[in-house]
């Protein structure tokens, strides 16, 4: 296992995989070399990553602390996670070599291989961000969303399907991965519930509305994708003139409105500097004093995300989080849970319930437990700032005017601020 080459091989993946695809093609491999110099070191990261946030970051739960899950029953879960994932590509593998046929495409199950391996290369990257208190269903969306291009534009090169069926192709695929991701998720759950994750981000898709070979009706999910592709293209083609152009200032700013493209975001985001975000904060929401304040920006992969975290109480049962995260160019993530992609849940207890929806054309996720009088309420606000309270409160209306007490609309006119268009 040779990790520089590892490494070359994702970043080509992820960075021009319009040159790096036909190469991949073009290898001489075997189905046990794919897995022993690729796929074992690329699906333990979102493994490693949730061992790590449940084990040593640990879950905030309100009122409670900080948890986390024991040393031996998290490397357990870890070990069949891995186990399973590991599976998982292999099924998906050998389901889309059956389906080549369909789609004009050439039998072959390396070729297969190779095309789920490195399409899932963006999911497993993309999970680092999850190491970033609440950004674990931002990176699975992300890693989700991205790896659905790169398997689009490898099919060709890797299976030789005519491209005016790859879309097609792509998109049976992805309900595929779902179905697999499901059916191993049930096998964790009749283990012990020790969650896998496989598919993640991606259930918003469900089953495309196909209208002919190679085109979606418009409004539907597959339309959508289908024209996000076409944005993809035109900034991948920009990518790669700008790598044989050898300027490494261009270079660096193709890769940017690449990533915005792929993103969705319209292009790369500078997220709020930590002083312009902190001001947002509230010295005091209703009854409740700010008794601690933590402003940060992080950066990954070219990406920045911003977070301001403030603590208030009344000195006595009531205390509240506020968090407000300026997703950057993530921000195209929240525009396609809360547009095309159709994303929402909801599951009731006997004391309470935790559904995520859509209102008022804003994504809301709204959590609550009647036993302990404590939830979660929070707001996607111009599809890019993430407002969100978290605590002890009367009822869940408390925790809505926690959230109206920030300057929502002072957010949503920030909304183009530091976006550089591609």
């Amino acid at each position: 296992m040779d990790a520089n080459k590892i490494v070359a091989r994702a970043k080509g993946i992820l960075l021009t995989p319009r040159t790096e695809w036909p190469v991949v093609a073009a290898e001489p491999d075997t189905i046990a070399g794919l897995y022993s110099g690729y796929i074992l070191l690329l699906a333990a990261i979102p493994v490693l990553v949730s061992f790590l946030a449940s084990t040593v970051i640990g879950v905030s739960v309100p009122l409670l602390g900080t948890y986390r899950v024991g040393i031996a029953a998290a490397l357990t879960g870890a070990v069949v996670r891995y186990a399973l994932t590991l599976v998982a590509v292999y099924v998906v593998a050998v389901i889309v070599d059956a389906l080549a046929p369909t789609f004009g495409a050439e039998k072959n199950r390396l070729q297969a291989l190779k095309t789920v391996a490195y399409s899932y290369t963006a999911v497993w990257v993309f999970s680092i961000l999850g190491l970033i208190p609440g950004l674990a269903l931002l990176a699975g969306l992300g890693g989700g969303i991205y790896g659905i291009y790169l398997l689009n534009m490898g099919l060709p090169s890797t299976m030789k399907c005519p491209t005016d069926k790859t879309v097609g192709y792509t998109a049976l695929t992805v309900v595929i991965t779902i179905v697999v991701g499901v059916v191993l998720s049930l096998i964790l759950n009749a283990l012990g519930g020790l969650g896998l994750g496989v598919g993640r981000g991606l259930t918003g898709f469900g089953q495309p509305t196909v209208t002919g070979t190679s085109s979606f009706q418009p409004g539907t999910p597959g339309g959508a994708l289908q024209n996000w592709s076409r944005q993809i293209k035109a900034a991948s083609d920009q990518a790669a003139a700008a790598q044989k152009s050898g300027d490494k200032d261009a270079q660096s700013k193709a890769m940017g409105a690449l990533v915005g493209a792929a993103l969705g975001s319209g292009g790369k985001v500078e997220s709020l500097a930590p002083d312009r975000i902190r001001t947002f904060m509230p010295d005091a929401i209703g009854s409740l004093k700010r008794t601690q304040l933590q402003v940060q920006r992080n950066g990954a992969m070219g990406m920045q995300v911003s977070t301001a975290t403030g603590t208030y109480s009344d000195g006595t049962q009531h205390t509240v989080t506020v968090t407000i995260a300026d997703t950057g160019s993530l921000k195209g993530v929240f525009g396609f849970a809360s547009g095309w992609g159709g994303i929402e849940q909801e599951s009731q207890t006997d004391t309470g319930y935790d559904k995520l929806y859509k209102s008022g054309g804003q994504l809301i996720h709204e959590k609550w437990d009647s036993k302990n009088n404590s939830g979660e309420y929070g707001v996607i606000v111009a599809d890019r700032f993430s407002v969100t309270a978290q605590g002890s409160a009367d009822k869940i209306d408390d925790l809505k005017s926690d959230v109206a007490a920030v300057n929502l609309a002072g957010l949503e006119a920030l909304k183009n601020e530091g976006v550089q268009p591609n």
